[in-house]
């Protein structure tokens, strides 16, 4: 197992044995959790009525307990906003979300008022809607919401998919669900190391999120996907130009750099946008034929990666995904086909809808060019 797999799976073992202990007494099960700031989070019993303010992590939350709808108070806007698909697949399957309060950070920042008005027992937040933090890892909504005596779990599932997706669902006090979970992930992982065990190169991989519907080329620096790349033996094109999580590169800059693979990300959000449209309820017809468009963009068609065929499409879910883990087999047999002939990820997504996913992911969410 390389350095990156490693520290994945010591990251999730560290995560199972000490973020999340359950103890019962005689007066209650006491639920302990260490959130994404390394902050203690403790609730007298598991939480019953969950502010989740970040939308996207309802897939996450729901793994583990697929009736988690009926916990919700409110839920943040995001999910709707950036993944319309999977927000509209959760509300046929749970049409209470349809009903819940909607949590949106505007100008003035976050609604702490709106938030403590609806009386949780549990806020979870996401890593940037929370925002900078001093040395005692809070900041003045932290403490506005302790004071009003809401316990808060801080989350980043957007930052590192692959290593913060399991410890605050723990805070569920679903301790056998969480254990199924992780336990497959770390299984598919260790698969995808012990295949690339034996490369002989490390492909540079550049990766245009949201292609086509912005200027280029936005792309990971030192976060969201490139864990992924790294854990699918590539290394990330952009990161030597991007110090922080993500950030824009030129068309000129891009040449430059010439990767030996091109990845576009995209989404149903970016439908009729001149984006590469992937995800849930997506035919493979319209995400190959918005693909060709993207790749014919300014700047694109003279990259090596496109004229030799290696240029691809991956849903932009994936970067907030508690299946990202698809990402990393995908990527894998693009970048090592010789090493990855028997990874099958499309065996691993009908495991994870058949075991896993309270609403199954059905669609297109990865394709080539051809």
């Amino acid at each position: 197992m390389n350095r990156m797999m490693r520290a994945i799976a010591a990251g999730t073992l560290l995560l199972t044995a000490i973020i999340v202990v359950a103890s019962t007494t005689a007066r209650a099960a006491t639920v302990t959790a260490t959130d994404s700031l390394g902050r203690t989070v403790t609730l007298e019993r598991p939480a019953q009525r969950i502010l989740l303010a970040t939308g996207r992590g309802l897939p996450a939350l729901a793994i583990l307990d697929h009736a988690v709808a009926d916990r919700l108070v409110g839920i943040g806007r995001d999910l709707q906003r950036q993944s319309p698909d999977i927000y509209k697949s959760y509300a046929a399957r749970l049409p209470r979300l349809g009903t819940l309060p909607v949590i949106e950070a505007g100008p003035g920042g976050f609604p702490a008022e709106q938030a403590i008005a609806l009386a949780p027992d549990l806020v979870i937040l996401d890593r940037a809607q929370v925002g900078a933090v001093g040395a005692d890892g809070a900041n003045s909504l932290l403490r506005a919401l302790a004071a009003a005596g809401l316990p808060v779990a801080v989350i980043d599932l957007h930052g590192h998919p692959l290593r913060d997706t399991v410890p605050v669902m723990r805070l569920l006090g679903r301790e056998p669900e969480a254990e199924a979970f992780t336990g497959f992930i770390e299984a598919h992982l260790a698969t995808v190391a012990a295949r690339l065990r034996s490369r002989d190169a490390t492909p540079a991989v550049f990766l245009h999120a949201h292609a086509g519907a912005t200027p280029c080329c936005f792309s990971p620096g030192q976060g969201t996907f490139n864990d992924d790349i790294l854990a699918a033996g590539g290394s990330n094109a952009a990161a030597a130009l991007l110090p922080g999580a993500a950030g824009q590169v030129s068309a000129e800059a891009l040449l430059g750099l010439d990767p030996a693979v091109y990845i576009a990300t995209g989404g149903t959000h970016l439908a009729g946008r001149g984006g590469v449209v992937l995800g849930t309820g997506v035919e493979r017809e319209m995400a190959r034929a918005t693909l060709a468009t993207v790749l014919q963009g300014p700047g694109l068609a003279q990259l090596s990666a496109i004229r030799s065929g290696r240029a691809y499409g991956l849903w932009q879910g994936f970067s907030s995904s508690p299946v990202n883990v698809l990402a990393v087999e995908v990527v894998a047999k693009w970048l090592h086909p010789n090493l990855t002939g028997d990874l099958d990820p499309n065996a691993t997504l009908a495991e994870l809808n058949a075991h896993f996913l309270e609403v199954p992911m059905d669609g297109t969410y990865w394709i080539g060019p051809r």
